[in-house]
Parts: structure tokens; sequence; C-alpha cells
């Protein structure tokens, strides 16, 4: 399967019932669109790109602030702490938008939907498969056109 295939593959939202699955999935998104953007230094679509990582960071920051957060405390630290960098870096490209400085927030994004693909559980067998082997393979596939 080619890398563009792959990709077109990871348009489709996941099934409904798996947050982690779902969140993984915007992430990547979000990726993918810096990325795009990034690569055509098109300025527009870069902010645009931006703005919507940010939005979707606002949403994961109030999902972990809400009292009934089931996330554990010490990983709710972390990636509020997380979504603090990535406030402040989107802040900064926006006063000042250079497509290298995208880089990070791609790479985040990258990193923290492999990490939400990997600890997906496997689908029962009446779903169809949308396994962690396919999403490591979209994750690395999109960290090496970095």
């Amino acid at each position: 399967m080619s890398k563009e295939q792959l990709i077109n593959k990871y348009n489709v939202p996941p099934l409904e019932g798996n947050p982690r699955a779902t969140e993984a999935w915007a992430l990547t998104q979000a990726a993918l669109k810096m990325k795009a953007a990034q690569e055509t230094n098109d300025l527009e679509a870069m902010l645009t790109a931006v703005r919507l990582n940010w939005q979707l960071w606002t949403i994961i920051q109030s999902e972990l602030l809400s009292p009934d957060c089931p996330v554990p405390a010490d990983i709710r630290q972390n990636v509020l702490s997380l979504a603090n960098f990535i406030d402040k870096h989107t802040v900064g490209f926006i006063g000042a938008p250079e497509a290298r400085k995208l880089s990070v927030l791609i790479s985040i994004d990258r990193e923290l939907a492999g990490g939400l693909y990997a600890a997906v559980p496997a689908p029962a067998a009446a779903e169809p498969a949308r396994g962690t082997a396919e999403a490591e393979t979209v994750r690395q596939t999109t960290n090496t056109s970095a």
C-alpha cells in the first residue's frame, strides 16, 4: 500500500465508542494538515492548520480539567504541561509564522497519536480490522516524511 493510500485510509474517522482511537485519529489528522501546509509553505494553510491543532488541544485540556476525568492524575498533569507548551508554541507561531516552527507541533501530535494507537485495544472479531500495526505504519510513514 502506498503512503498516499495509507494516509487516505486514515481520513475516515474511527468507529464510535473508542475515545483513544478518536483522539489518535484527530491528532494524526492535525499533524497531516500541518505537514501538508508546511510542505507548501502556504501561510494561510499553515495558520488554518495550526489553529485547528490549537482547537484540538483546547478540547484535550478541557477534558483533562473536567472533575469527571478518569485519566490518572500524573498522566493528566503531564499532558496538561504538554498542552501548555503547545499553547505557547502556537501563539509564537501565529505571531511570527515560519514553516520550520510547525515541526515541533507535528512531532508532538504524531508521537502522542502513536502512543494512543498502541494503547487501543484489539478490535472485536465482528468489527472491521483497524489494528495497531496499520497505525504504526502510518506513524512511521508520516515520521519519515518529516
